[in-house]
């Protein structure tokens, strides 16, 4: 069963710059990037997206050289990849110009590591001619800078929006379902979330728990009371009592 997704701002924001990209003229540059802080709900509204439009979607770990990323690029195309960098390259940009398919690049901050990882991405942009989607985190434009020829290229810089209120109601229809979460509730949870939709969803799912647990049917701050929101905030040592101390 295909998990069901709220559309927030930020899925619309990316839905839009695709639509953008798509209907560019020829001699506009094909790269877009989505960048923010983490819990944002990046990912989640790039892979809504990839799934919505076909894109590859390919999520870049920390350890992948640049031949581990062309051939996880290529299998996401469904090709076997074979043979040298140069070649996985060919392959990559042949197959991207001949089905004008996105490729979607997750945890791209990894690539702003090395030069190399730079430049082949460049390459398969310059090779391919596609619509590429890099997403990161907050300081990507700025770390961009460093490779003017690649910062050039970039048509859209897309800052992912803090979780609002009607995203935050749209979310605890997924996370909360049959239970009514009042407006203040509402408004209490993205107050504590400083901006994150998965401190919002996390809270909205521990809602629900109380609310199957205690029989609600709606839930508003009086009914909620004084019981703890996730912030990411560490806890805290108690306070007070007796020391039991283990060796």
């Amino acid at each position: 069963m295909a998990q069901k997704l709220a559309t927030i701002q930020n899925m619309d924001m990316v839905r839009y710059a695709v639509d953008m990209l798509a209907t560019r003229h020829e001699t506009l540059p094909g790269l877009a990037v989505l960048y923010g802080p983490s819990g944002y709900g990046k990912t989640t509204a790039a892979l809504a997206v990839a799934n919505s439009t076909r894109a590859y979607f390919v999520q870049i770990k920390s350890a992948w050289t640049r031949k581990a990323l062309l051939e996880k690029i290529l299998l996401e195309m469904g090709i076997k990849p074979q043979g040298s960098v140069a070649a996985l390259l060919d392959q990559c940009c042949e197959t991207l110009a001949a089905n004008g398919r996105m490729l979607i690049l997750d945890e791209f901050d990894y690539c702003l590591r090395h030069d190399s990882m730079i430049e082949l991405v460049r390459d398969i942009y310059e090779g391919s001619q596609a619509m590429i989607l890099l997403v990161g985190e907050e300081a990507i434009p700025q770390k961009l800078k460093r490779w003017e020829r690649f910062h050039s290229r970039v048509l859209n810089w897309l800052p992912a929006h803090p979780v609002s209120n009607d995203d935050a109601a749209k979310l605890a229809t997924i996370y909360c379902p049959q239970v009514r979460v009042d407006a203040d509730l509402i408004r209490k949870l993205v107050a504590a979330s400083a901006g994150s939709v998965r401190r919002v969803s996390v809270n909205l799912a521990n809602i629900h728990e109380a609310a199957l647990g205690e029989g609600w049917k709606s839930v508003d701050l009086k009914t909620w009371g004084d019981r703890p929101l996730y912030t990411g905030d560490a806890p805290k040592r108690p306070t007070g009592g007796k020391r039991h101390d283990h060796f």
